[in-house]
């Protein structure tokens, strides 16, 4: 199946039908795993993502003196306890604390272990050291927070934390939820509010997940806030099916003749779910019913049906916050539309894992798509009835979200296409093959 690094993915066999789960949301398993970890007491957590960056989080928590003992649940979940360092706080960690290719690990531990007095040097894989961290680190430093060596923008950092630290409130030049979490976790442990603004709304988890651990905060339309200081409780988390994983099921459904599947128990929080509204916006057959809530975070089901009328569109910067990671692959789908999709103010995709604003106008190029893009927004002319010419090999440059887009166009072609580097889908979602599998009709 795969010969140097290339992996072969065949069209489906048939139309995808029926329903199906997905793994444990990435962005709250993350949460889950650190805000157990500052906790006091033994958090039980279901539902979390067993993937590579969410591992990372999990040693992470181990080195700072957290004791995490999660067991495989039979749908493939992580599930067990937690036991936080609680009021004492987290250990002197006996070596720096590499986060892998976990963005969010890294950002998010350093508002974890702002507030006490230990030294932790953070560092991660060839990719996450290009990364930039310039976005955490200044508003920490408002607080009181120290890095080394100073004015270094990328890892490996020092963090020196401070058990002084001061409220501020922030207004943040970029809406980032790993800018946000790391401020409020800060925070918890200043005297007085602390608050976050952002340009426009990002990922609220957050604010909705510590009042279960029994944290004072607010979430609003576009600000964050949390009053300190504050020690988490122990309390039940349940982690809710990824929305990002579940988009690309969507997508393929979306272009694949004859498809119609349904998605159950994933997370339907609004700033997750903005890939859902661009899709509608294009015309496709897609639907979304809340069925329960897990704390303060909706859950339920995404249906999605093949889309033969699909037209272009235009998605204002304000709303890519709530898609960001789910561009690539609306990307792919806007390449089989009719009419010029056009993504608003998408420079973050720039400094995500990859360039992937670059892949993606380079992998359209491949497939004879016009793409460009004019400063931070991306253009697609899309062409209807688009095939492929056989022996197509991209790159994956290493991303987990670019190999599960190109995979797209291999799985709802009508060629094989080949994939380098496919393994780095391990980072959010190692079974992908497994679940376009199940649901193949044939």
């Amino acid at each position: 199946m795969s010969e140097n690094d290339i992996t072969i993915i065949e069209p489906l066999r048939g139309p995808l039908d029926g329903s199906c789960r997905v793994p444990g949301d990435k962005s709250i398993s993350h949460r889950a795993i650190l805000f157990s970890a500052m906790a006091e007491g033994t958090t039980r957590v279901s539902g979390v993502l067993d993937s590579n960056d969410v591992r990372s989080s999990i040693q992470a928590v181990r080195q700072l003196g957290a004791e995490v003992n999660l067991t495989k649940a039979i749908d493939g979940s992580l599930e067990g306890g937690i036991t936080g360092w609680g009021a004492k706080g987290p250990s002197q960690p006996d070596g720096p604390i590499d986060c892998g290719n976990s963005g969010t690990t890294a950002r998010l531990l350093m508002g974890v272990v702002a507030p006490w007095d230990i030294r932790v040097t953070i560092t991660g894989d060839e990719s996450l050291v290009t990364r930039p961290m310039r976005r955490i680190t200044a508003p920490l430093m408002k607080m009181g927070v120290n890095f080394e060596p100073a004015g270094r923008e990328t890892l490996p950092l020092t963090v020196v934390g401070d058990r002084n630290l001061h409220p501020i409130d922030y207004d943040a030049p970029m809406s980032s939820a790993q800018l946000k979490t790391a401020v409020i976790l800060a925070g918890l442990y200043a005297k007085g509010t602390t608050t976050v603004t952002e340009p426009s709304p990002s990922r609220n988890h957050t604010e909705l997940m510590l009042p279960e651990y029994g944290a004072d905060t607010t979430a609003g339309y576009r600000t964050a806030s949390v009053n300190g200081p504050c020690q988490l409780k122990a309390c039940e988390v349940s982690v809710p099916g990824d929305p990002s994983s579940a988009s690309f099921l969507v997508c393929a459904a979306v272009l694949k003749r004859g498809s119609n599947i349904q998605i159950e128990n994933v997370s339907l929080n609004p700033a997750r779910t903005g890939f859902v509204r661009t899709l509608e916006r294009m015309g496709a057959n897609i639907d979304t019913r809340i069925t329960g809530y897990a704390g303060k975070e909706a859950y339920g089901i995404i249906s999605a049906a093949y889309s033969p009328n699909l037209a272009g569109c235009e998605i204002p910067a304000q709303h890519i916050a709530s898609e960001i990671d789910e561009i690539p692959v609306l990307a792919m789908v806007a390449a089989h539309a009719r009419g010029i999709t056009v993504f608003r103010g998408v420079g973050e995709l720039k400094v995500k894992e990859s360039n992937r604003l670059a892949a993606v106008v380079d992998v359209l190029g491949q497939i004879g798509v016009d793409a460009w893009d004019e400063g931070d927004d991306l253009f697609i002319q899309g062409q209807p009835g688009l095939r492929l010419e056989p022996g197509l090999v991209f790159d994956s440059r290493k991303d987990h979200r670019l190999a599960m887009t190109w995979s797209i166009l291999g799985l709802c072609g009508s060629v094989p296409v080949g994939i380098r580097d496919f393994d780095a889908v391990k980072v959010s979602f190692p079974t992908f093959r497994a679940q376009f599998e199940e649901l193949v009709k044939e």
